[in-house]
Formats: structure tokens, C-alpha cells, sequence
């Protein structure tokens, strides 16, 4: 019998537009879960944040947060898997951000302690969105100066506001095999976000250690957005929720109900026996 990990995306994929996970799906995938089912989600999100939008499911295997940045194990915190910029990339993405003009979200590790750091007065409408939803979030780190803004053990970076004034950014990164850079509107909003990371860290590279990390012999993965084409290139089988972006649909194996629809859940549901695996 074969081994399946099973990964889905979560905004867009498994959350709906409330972020949140609809009950039905936590309760089928639960279920599944406790009879054995491998399955867990690569996120863009950092583990405390995709703790709350989760909140109810059960997660028994490490997650990949950051975009694949991070394998934590969700219960305690602990750090499994880890990829950071080298100090020259920090200086070199600090030298184009600082020539487009970009002041960016920065997260990194400062004494051992996770945080987002951004320059204070430079908060666009985007960010400012951004940071009203997390009031409260002890990562937060507002800062009055670059000496400030750039330290710790930096990991991700991401860059919130119009596509034409993020568009050369990508357009750099994109085009250095050091970077990995996605730029994408953000889901149900007008704002665009870019976000800059090591090469090395991203959600294919981060499912191919936990499938090596789990002894798994095939990957099924689940999701919606232009940063899932990697995913689905390593995936054995992969499927693009409804409600996905046609880029994505065109790479997928099946399309699926959508993520208000519990698409997800309902194709766990039907394909995954009492016993085992299909």
C-alpha cells in the first residue's frame, strides 16, 4: 500500500472567504485524519497566523509556513526545517528595494525571536490593512530607522501596494537564480504583494523534505494560486480548486469544487478509503 502525503494551500484553497476552514471540512478531514490519512498544508502564511485560521483542525505532521521558508511542528513551535538569506543577498535586496523606492515588511529571526519589522511613516493603505489585522501580534516591530530594519536572521520579505510600482521589483528577482519572487494580487483585494525569498525556500522544495521526512511514497497536493505551480510540478497528483487561477488550472491533474464548496475535503472524502488510501 502506498504512502500518501496529501498538501494543500490554505487561502484560497482550503479557507474560505471569511478566512476560515467551512466545519464540514474540519470534521471530514479529522476524521480521515484519525484513520490514518498523512496531511498537512504549505502556506505563505507564518505558523501563528495559519494557527488561527486553523483553529479546529487537527495537524499532526509538521506544516510548511513562509512559503515553504519553515517546517514547524504545529503543537509546540518547534523549528524543523529552516532556509535564510545569506548577508549578501540581504544587501543586494536591500539596495534594489531601497532604488525602486519600496519600504518592505521584513521578517526575520532578532535573538531567537520571530519578528516583522517595517519603517514607521512609510505604512501604505495595503500595509496598513495588514497591520490592522494583526493587532496585538507579538512579531509586530515597528522601527524608525534602516539600521533598525535590517537585522536578525532575515527570511522573507514582503512588499505591499500598486503592481506597476512592485513590477520592477519582480522583474529584478525573478531574473536571479539566487531569488525566489512571486508577485500576485492579494485574494479578494486591490492591492498587489511581492514577496522575495532564498531561492532554496519555497513550498516544492519544503514537501520534498517532509516527504523524505515521512518515509512517503507519492505527494498529492491541493491549491489556487500562480505560487502553487511548483507545488504541483513535484506532486504525483495535484488539483486546482474552482475558484483557481487559469494558470493554475492548466498544470492541474482535475479541477475541483471550490474553496466555499469544501472541495478539498469533499475529494479527500471520496477518494480515501475507511482503511487506507485509494
Amino acid at each position: 500500500m502506498e504512502k500518501i502525503l496529501y498538501v494543500t494551500d490554505l487561502d484560497g484553497t482550503l479557507l474560505n472567504r471569511n478566512d476560515r476552514i467551512n466545519p464540514i471540512s474540519i470534521k471530514i478531514i479529522n476524521d480521515l485524519t484519525e484513520k490514518g490519512m498523512l496531511f498537512t498544508y504549505a502556506t505563505a502564511r507564518s505558523l501563528v497566523s495559519a494557527r488561527v485560521v486553523t483553529e479546529g483542525l487537527s495537524a499532526k505532521i509538521p506544516v510548511i509556513a513562509y512559503n515553504g521558508a519553515f517546517i514547524f511542528q504545529p503543537d509546540t513551535g518547534e523549528i524543523l526545517s529552516q532556509e535564510k538569506f545569506t548577508p549578501e543577498e540581504m544587501s543586494e535586496v536591500k539596495a534594489v528595494l531601497d532604488n525602486f523606492h519600496i519600504s518592505p515588511l521584513i521578517y526575520a529571526f532578532i535573538d531567537g525571536v520571530e519578528r516583522v519589522s517595517w519603517l514607521t511613516g512609510k505604512e501604505n493603505d495595503g500595509v496598513r490593512r495588514y497591520l490592522g489585522r494583526r493587532k496585538g501580534d507579538r512579531r509586530l516591530n515597528p522601527v524608525t530607522g534602516d539600521g533598525k530594519l535590517y537585522q536578525g536572521d532575515m527570511f522573507y520579505f514582503t512588499c505591499i501596494g500598486e503592481k506597476g510600482e512592485l513590477q520592477p521589483v519582480y522583474d529584478y528577482f525573478s531574473q536571479n537564480d539566487k531569488y525566489r519572487c512571486t508577485l500576485q494580487q492579494e485574494l479578494y483585494r486591490p492591492e498587489y504583494w511581492c514577496e522575495i525569498m532564498p531561492a532554496i525556500a519555497s513550498k516544492a522544495y519544503a514537501i520534498k523534505k517532509l516527504k523524505k521526512m515521512w518515509g512517503c511514497d507519492k505527494v498529492i497536493s491541493f491549491g489556487d494560486a500562480v505560487n502553487d505551480i511548483p507545488m504541483f510540478e513535484i506532486s504525483d497528483e495535484a488539483y486546482a480548486v474552482e475558484n483557481a487561477v487559469e494558470e493554475l488550472k492548466a498544470v492541474a491533474d482535475g479541477i475541483i469544487e471550490s474553496n466555499e464548496n469544501d472541495g478539498v475535503a469533499k475529494w479527500l472524502k471520496e477518494h480515501i478509503t475507511v482503511n487506507g488510501y485509494d
